[in-house]
C-alpha cells in the first residue's frame, strides 16, 4: 500500500452526478411527522463524534423509541455504560458536531441526523430517559442541522438481514480468546484456554443482562 499522500486524487465532480432535486429537497433542518414515526420504532444507531484527537463512532441501542424527539429541532438519548472509554462524551467537550446513522432491522432504509450536541445531567431529562428501572448518569441532547433518509443499497450489498449471511460465532476468535491472547502476550506467557472460556462466559452474561449498570 502506498503512502496516502501519494495516492491519485479523484475528480469527484467528473465521476459522480449531482444529487437529484428530490434528494436535495428531502434534506430538512427539523423533524416532521415521518421522521418521528421512524424514531418511535428506532432501536439502534451509530454516533459519530470528533475532536482534535481524532474521530470516533460508537453503537447505541435501546428499546423502540429510546431516542426521544424533544421538539422539532432537538432529540435526546441516554448514555448507558459500555467500556468506560467515554470517547463520545469527551469529544463533545471540545467539538459539538455529531452524526447519527439509524438502522432499522428488516428495512432497506437508513435515517441520518447531523447536528450539534451537548451532554447534560439535567434531572428531568434523565428521569424521562430511564430504562430498565435505571436512570442514566448523563444524557446527550442533539440540536438538528440536517435530517434525511438514505437508501438501503448498502444493506443489500451486505446481505445484512439475510439469515444465510449471519456469521457462525465459532468461525472467528471469541472476545474471551482475544482478551486472553492479549493478556498472555503482555505477560510473556502462553494463552490459557480455561481463562478464555471464563472470560467468554462473563462477556456473554454481561452483554445480555448487565445493560444499565
Amino acid at each position: 500500500m502506498n503512502d496516502l499522500a501519494t495516492l491519485a486524487r479523484p475528480d469527484l465532480d467528473a465521476l459522480y452526478d449531482p444529487p437529484a432535486e428530490r434528494i436535495q429537497k428531502a434534506v430538512l433542518d427539523r423533524l416532521i411527522d415521518f421522521h418521528r414515526d421512524y424514531l418511535r420504532v428506532a432501536t439502534f444507531f451509530c454516533l459519530a463524534t470528533g475532536s482534535a484527537r481524532g474521530l470516533d463512532a460508537s453503537p447505541r441501542g435501546g428499546p423502540p423509541g429510546f431516542v426521544h424527539a424533544l421538539d422539532d429541532h432537538h432529540v435526546a438519548f441516554a448514555d448507558w455504560p459500555g467500556n468506560n472509554r467515554i470517547e463520545s462524551l469527551r469529544n463533545l467537550e471540545h467539538d459539538d458536531r455529531v452524526g447519527m446513522l439509524f438502522l432499522f432491522p428488516g428495512l432497506e432504509i437508513f435515517m441520518r441526523i447531523n447536528g450539534r450536541a451537548r451532554a447534560t445531567t439535567d434531572e428531568a431529562l434523565l428521569a424521562r430517559l430511564a430504562e430498565g428501572g435505571k436512570r442514566p448518569k448523563t444524557a446527550i441532547v442533539v440540536a438538528i442541522d440536517e435530517v434525511l433518509f438514505h437508501c438501503g443499497k448498502a444493506i443489500n450489498r451486505a446481505g445484512l438481514w439475510r439469515p444465510e449471511r449471519h456469521l457462525d460465532r465459532e468461525a472467528l476468535p471469541t472476545p474471551g480468546r482475544m482478551v486472553e491472547a492479549l493478556n498472555a502476550a503482555a505477560q510473556g506467557r502462553a494463552a490459557d484456554a480455561t481463562a478464555a472460556a471464563q472470560l467468554d462466559s462473563h462477556y456473554s452474561h454481561a452483554v445480555r443482562h448487565d445493560l444499565y449498570g
